[in-house]
């Protein structure tokens, strides 16, 4: 039996200011990372300041604001109304404060809580705010979230424009953004998303200037031209009051879609996207008249959609998914789903009618997309057939899955595996609650090359699609993270690029998303008979020798060598894992066709530019 311990009132704590915020960030800005994920805490804190400043702008206050990002610090000067002075130091240090209450000041906001700015405070080594209002100024600085300095209010030197001035450095303490940098291929999106949502705003970002004329209609056009995709046909803008939305059919498996609410990037969608979802379907069903499948209609479909609603709920502090039902707070408001779902029956309805050009293309699209789907039906028909009665033998399944509402499902891990030992191994020393084993017998095929009905003819491909259960959409998801666990060598690195390719072409928002892992394992043991060190590095491995007396030195050249008790260590809660990423400005179909495609003079030359070669192999 456990002891009992004694419960006093020496045992109850309480957090001042933002201290709770340090000792559970998660709970307030995701996962922290370091810099290397788009989704990492330091571009979490970087937009948490930014949508204050949007809103600004939202306000009819400020039409451009100053982004800098250098050797780790952030600044961010807007010229909107600047925070009142003598509220400066409670709106950045005491939680549950702020404007955003009073919907008079603003209205359709993205900040809503009085705590993003808190938690930027509470996790940055220092920390500065400064406003400019009426000829004063204020400037507050802090240091690991506790005050430094107060300036009081003062007056401004100059003709100082109105506004606000924030800046910050993450603090990299241990435990909190530990090696953490900044990557321009993350923020700058970051901006251009911005600038998209807030046509009129102009942001300068380290000398960049990013600003739009045609709003999402620009999204598609310069994503399209960085993809090399042409649309079937013209992109379809269409405006009303708190919507906008674009649309036009591809070549693409799939569908596409990027959403916003109140110019936040909702990356995981939310009740505005499935609206938007539904709504494309149903209205061009219902123009064509035609006993057409929704699949098939919107095969292909990339579309955008920006929303502006009063108070929105997200899921998450972080805002990438909208859990709000009604387009306002107020008894009687109108839903999401019914707003988007009239808005785009009317003005889509009326745009098809007056556009014949545009549907007789759209109705080829569809027709093609029909022929293709019941060729592919037939072979899936088969391998589902054969699917049932094998009762995927690929698979070593977990009890917990992620499209479940247990508390573990974040948790939820599939190992795919090279060759029966590895898998092996893994399998006898995983978590059999969260971690899930996918063996493979060899290479898999390469999708970019091979036909749609070769792909889904083929049996382990198809019973991997059956495991994460992802055909059509990621809503069904079975686990979080999808681990790719291969050799390290010319072999694994293969199939490494053969999974990615297949998950990029059938199923692109895995990859898009952060599902997509590789694991990382040691390259070297380095041991005594009292202790053991694991190196992922060279530079680890020169420590350890320093570190240990008469070491005994193992390379791991596969992961069949490793022992089930060692690979327990490996994936368990020290687990080394580098994110495959891939965000919506990367060209998908360029990557594809250089590394997938004809093995060209352009691929060799560099392959051999690139290429290493171990010192004790030579």
């Amino acid at each position: 039996m456990a002891e009992t311990l004694e419960y006093t009132e020496e045992n109850i704590k309480t957090l001042e200011g933002v201290e709770h915020i340090r000792l559970r960030p998660g709970m307030y800005i995701g996962k922290l990372g370091d810099g290397s994920h788009p989704e990492d805490g330091i571009y979490v804190l970087i937009k948490e300041v930014i949508d204050n400043s949007i809103d600004e702008f939202r306000m009819g206050a400020g039409k451009v604001i100053d982004v800098t990002v250098k050797d780790g610090k952030v600044s961010v000067r807007d010229y909107g109304r600047g925070i009142p002075l003598g509220k400066l130091l409670d709106c950045v240090s005491i939680l549950n404060t702020g404007a955003k209450y009073d919907s008079k000041a603003f209205k359709k906001s993205v900040g809503l809580n009085g705590v993003g700015t808190k938690a930027v405070n509470a996790l940055s080594w220092k920390f500065s705010a400064q406003s400019f209002r009426n000829g004063e100024t204020r400037r507050i600085e802090f240091k690991q979230g506790k005050l430094d300095s107060d300036s009081g209010v003062i007056k401004a030197d100059g003709n100082v424009p109105q506004g606000t001035l924030i800046e910050f450095e993450p603090d990299s303490s241990k435990g909190l953004f530990e090696n953490y940098a900044f990557r321009d291929e993350f923020i700058e999106p970051m901006m251009r998303n911005y600038s998209y949502l807030n046509t009129g705003l102009t942001i300068n970002y380290n000398g960049q200037k990013f600003n739009s004329k045609n709003g999402l209609w620009d999204l598609l056009t310069e994503n399209f031209a960085k993809e090399q995709i042409e649309p079937l046909y013209p992109i379809i803008h269409l405006k009303g009051e708190d919507i906008e939305i674009v649309l036009t059919h591809t070549e693409q498996i799939g569908e596409e879609y990027f959403s916003f609410v109140n110019g936040q990037h909702t990356i995981q969608g939310g009740t505005h996207q499935a609206a938007y979802r539904e709504a494309i379907g149903r209205t061009i069903k219902e123009f064509f008249n035609k006993n057409q499948e929704l699949s098939d209609i919107r095969n292909g479909v990339v579309g955008a959609i920006a929303l502006n609603v009063e108070e929105p709920v997200f899921e998450s502090q972080t805002k990438v998914k909208l859990g709000s039902r009604d387009m306002a707070p107020t008894e009687g408001s109108i839903s999401v789903n019914k707003f988007v779902n009239d808005f785009v029956k009317q003005e889509l309805d009326d745009y098809l009618h007056k556009h014949p050009e545009i549907t007789e293309v759209m109705a080829k699209k569809i027709q093609d997309s029909e022929k293709e789907r019941k060729a592919i039906d037939v072979v899936r028909n088969k391998a589902m057939t054969k699917r049932a009665s094998l009762h995927n033998p690929k698979l070593r399944d977990c009890r917990v899955h992620y499209n479940t509402n247990h508390e573990l499902r974040d948790e939820t891990s599939l190992f795919i595996t090279e060759g029966l030992s590895a898998s092996g191994s893994i399998t006898k020393s995983r978590n059999a609650s969260t971690q899930a084993v996918f063996s493979l017998r060899g290479k898999p095929k390469n999708a970019y090359k091979a036909k749609k009905q070769d792909i889904y003819g083929n049996e382990e491909l198809n019973l991997l699609l059956a495991a994460l259960n992802i055909e059509g959409s990621l809503e069904n998801l079975r686990y979080n993270k999808v681990v790719i666990a291969t050799d390290a060598d010319v072999d694994g690195m293969h199939i490494r690029m053969l999974l990615i390719s297949f998950f990029l072409i059938y199923c692109p928002s895995l990859v898009r998303e952060g599902h997509v892992y590789i694991l990382q394992t040691p390259l070297f043991r380095v041991r005594n008979k009292k202790t053991t060190k694991y190196c992922y590095t060279e530079e680890e491995r020169l420590a350890a020798l320093k570190s240990i007396s008469d070491p005994e030195i193992t390379r791991f050249k596969g992961l069949g060598e490793i022992s089930p008790d060692e690979f327990s260590v490996f994936i368990g809660k020290d687990i080394h894992l580098e994110p495959v990423v891939i965000d919506h400005d990367t060209p998908i179909n360029d990557i594809l066709r250089f590394y997938m495609g004809d093995n060209t003079p352009e691929r060799q030359n560099f392959t051999m530019e690139n290429l290493r070669v171990d010192i004790d192999e030579i």
